[in-house]
């Protein structure tokens, strides 16, 4: 799998996690398990360089 490949799935994995996260309002049993998924992610994708100020819904 190439760099590019990785960033797109990771990305749409990101936009993914925040769609189930906004929608289970915080109040599901997989929520904090989400949560941390999310942050990984997006810590991931900083240090990639991504700018997030965009694609982040949650902004945690």
């Amino acid at each position: 799998m190439t760099e590019n490949e990785m960033l797109k799935i990771s990305i749409e994995e990101f936009s993914r996690i925040q769609d189930y996260l906004i929608e289970d309002g915080g109040e599901g049993k997989a929520y904090n398990t989400m949560l941390k998924r999310y942050l990984d992610l997006k810590t991931m994708l900083q240090a990639f360089g991504i700018n997030l100020t965009d694609i982040d819904r949650l902004k945690k």
